[in-house]
């Protein structure tokens, strides 16, 4: 089977890869491991020097990066840019702080000594979405490989180019050939490759259903699993907010990477007293946002990243305003032979729809009214995600208690768009996903906790 880049701009074909085989597969988990018996061993600053080359290197190529971006899923070529930014910045933090985080931990027992000391556990498969190419790869890769790990990729099968990119990176970057491969596959080899006897743990971005077979095979063979999942985050905006902050972090947060993000928000939890202004100043807001060719500059939103993910999205606004939804903005398809979707705004959502059930992966956003703070604090937690959120209003000490105790994700923003940031854990709760990416939590996802006892 081959594996085709096609550009969502114009749906044509612009690369085409061969799938490898199993036994070509296997072969290079094998050098792979190869490569980590040596890698195990080495510094922390030996390690650090590659990491920040490789940071060098993305900062270096961030244009070409961007440009192979829009081609294979449509990012703004201004975000791609930010994107190649952000991962170099990760593997700046991680040189850093690695030896920190990873210093052992002395423990006072009866012992002459004990301690806790953190091992690698050998080569981890990366299974990776499209819609951030390169930040999803290099917020598991850079803490891994410094951890000492060895790491095989494989990325969505609609941004071949991407993952090639990346091995490529961490060779220019001198870190050895195999510690870093990726696996020209299709999602039916997954499973064999998670059997394989060296592959020691999986690490998963995607949505529930791939998480749950994942996490199914991964359990059978008692191999450690992070998955982070779909989400469908609630921004409350409470009835002292600022609306004209609450509609431009609304606006900000809902159009991220064109509404393709896991962290994007989604369901606008509004006090009714404020809700009929805050619904004008969000669809002004939304509006103005410029559609067009993710290679051009001034271009905040390009096409979805395949025409089948539009045609998705477009079902469930269809079906939640045949269930009685209104659309305020946008809620058609263009004419147009892109993979086009329009900022759409949808107001009056309850239970029992799309937009208030599903995850909407696109750039519709969902309103839902409520009388009061109490109201809003169980509609955002009523969902089968709990990824991140966020909540808007005037007073700080009362947004800081809803964030901190009463909405049930991984994390919450006050006062700001949710996003993943290096120096924090990310990851979420319940059909969201469990265990951490980034921060001293994240790399110490993928290590052996060993306690050393000397009597």
């Amino acid at each position: 089977m081959a594996i085709k880049a096609i550009n969502p701009v114009n749906g044509k074909i612009f690369a085409t890869y061969d799938e490898m085989t199993p036994s070509v597969v296997s072969g290079i988990i094998s050098d792979v491991h190869e490569a980590f018996l040596k890698w195990r061993h080495t510094s922390f600053e030996e390690r650090a020097a590659m990491m920040r080359e490789a940071a060098r290197i993305l900062r270096g190529k961030a244009g070409e990066y961007a440009r192979l971006m829009a081609q294979e899923m449509g990012k703004p070529v201004r975000d791609g840019v930010a994107e190649v930014e952000k991962c170099a910045s990760g593997c700046d933090f991680y040189a850093e702080n690695a030896a920190r985080f990873l210093a052992r931990e002395p423990i006072a027992t009866e012992a002459r000594n004990s301690f806790v000391t953190f091992n690698p556990l050998g080569v981890v498969l990366a299974v990776m979405p499209w819609n951030f190419p390169f930040w999803q790869v290099f917020r598991f890769a850079a803490p891994g490989l410094m951890a000492g790990n060895a790491a095989v990729l494989k990325h969505a099968s609609n941004v071949p180019g991407c993952a090639l990119a990346i091995e490529d990176v961490f060779r220019r970057a001198g870190f050895p050939k195999d510690l870093f491969r990726t696996l020209m596959i299709g999602s039916s080899q997954v499973p064999s490759v998670i059997e394989h006897p060296l592959v020691r743990a999986v690490t998963l971005t995607g949505s529930g259903p791939a998480g749950r077979a994942v996490a199914g095979k991964a359990g059978q063979m008692l191999k450690k699993t992070v998955l982070e999942l779909g989400g469908s985050d609630p921004y409350l905006v409470l009835e002292d907010a600022d609306l004209e902050m609450a509609a431009t972090l609304s606006t900000k947060g809902r159009l991220i990477n064109a509404g393709q993000s896991c962290i994007a928000a989604k369901r606008f939890i509004v006090a009714e007293k404020v809700r009929r202004p805050f619904e004008e100043l969000f669809v002004q807001k939304m509006g103005a946002v410029k559609t067009g060719d993710p290679l051009k500059e001034d271009t905040q939103i390009g096409p979805l990243a395949r025409h089948d993910l539009r045609d998705e999205l477009h079902r469930q606004v269809e079906a939640s305003i045949a269930a009685g939804a209104r659309c305020l903005l946008g809620g058609a398809i263009p004419n147009d032979p892109g993979a086009y979707y329009p900022p759409t705004v949808l107001t009056d959502v309850h239970r029992g729809m799309p937009a208030y059930e599903e995850e909407l992966f696109g750039p519709v956003a969902a309103i839902i009214s409520v009388k009061d703070e109490e109201e809003a604090i169980a509609t955002a937690n009523d969902s089968a995600f709990g990824l991140g959120g966020g909540v808007i209003t005037r007073d700080l000490a009362r947004g800081e208690h809803i964030a901190a105790e009463r909405i049930e994700s991984g994390c919450v923003f006050v006062n700001e768009a949710v996003r993943s940031d290096p120096r924090l854990p990310f990851g979420g709760v319940k059909e969201s996903g469990y265990g951490r990416e980034l921060s001293v939590y994240g790399i110490k996802e993928f290590v052996n906790i060993k306690t050393v006892y000397v009597a």
